[in-house]
C-alpha cells in the first residue's frame, strides 16, 4: 500500500485503511472513528498533537466474568487506535510495528462503549511515540493510559 498524499488524505482514508487492513479479528472489535487530526486547526495551541478518537461499542463477546471489558480488548484496542494515530501524524498510511505497549488500568468498564483518544507525542524517522486514554463513552471517566511505541517500516 503506497501512502497517500495529504491533499487526498482524511478521515475517510483513515476509514479505508481500518477496514481494509487490520486482521479480520481487530476488525470485529467493529471499531469506529469518531475524530481525526491531522493538521492543527487554526489558532490551535502550541502543544496540539496529531490523533485520532476511536469507539469501541459493548459486546458480551468482549467481557469476562462479571460483564467488565476484558483487558486484552482494551490493549488491543488502544494499540489499533495508536496506529490510527500515527496515520495522521504521517498523513497516510505507512507500515509499523508496535515496538512496546504499557498499559496502566485504572477502572473496570462495565455495559459502556469505551472512546480512545490516541495521540503523537513524538514522530521521528524511524520511530514514533503515543499515548493513549482509554474512557468509558457513557461517563467519560478514565478506564485505562496508554503508552506507545512503534517503529515505522520502510
Amino acid at each position: 500500500m503506497q501512502q497517500q498524499p495529504a491533499a487526498e488524505f482524511g478521515i475517510d482514508e483513515a476509514r479505508r485503511v481500518l477496514g481494509e487492513v487490520f486482521a479480520p479479528w481487530v476488525r470485529d472489535l467493529d471499531l469506529s472513528i469518531e475524530g481525526f487530526d491531522f493538521s492543527p486547526p487554526p489558532g490551535g495551541a502550541a502543544d496540539w498533537q496529531p490523533g485520532a478518537i476511536l469507539r469501541m461499542p459493548f459486546s458480551e463477546r468482549l467481557c469476562r466474568n462479571g460483564g467488565i471489558v476484558c483487558g486484552q480488548a482494551l490493549m488491543a484496542f488502544a494499540d489499533t487506535a495508536m496506529v490510527l494515530a500515527n496515520l495522521a501524524a504521517n498523513k497516510g498510511y505507512r507500515p509499523m510495528t508496535t515496538v512496546d505497549q504499557t498499559t496502566h488500568f485504572m477502572r473496570a468498564v462495565t455495559a459502556s462503549d469505551v472512546l480512545a483518544e490516541a495521540r503523537v507525542v513524538r514522530l521521528g524517522r524511524t520511530m514514533s511515540f503515543g499515548r493513549v486514554t482509554l474512557s468509558g463513552a457513557t461517563d467519560n471517566k478514565p478506564v485505562a493510559m496508554v503508552s506507545s511505541a512503534f517503529a515505522m517500516l520502510p
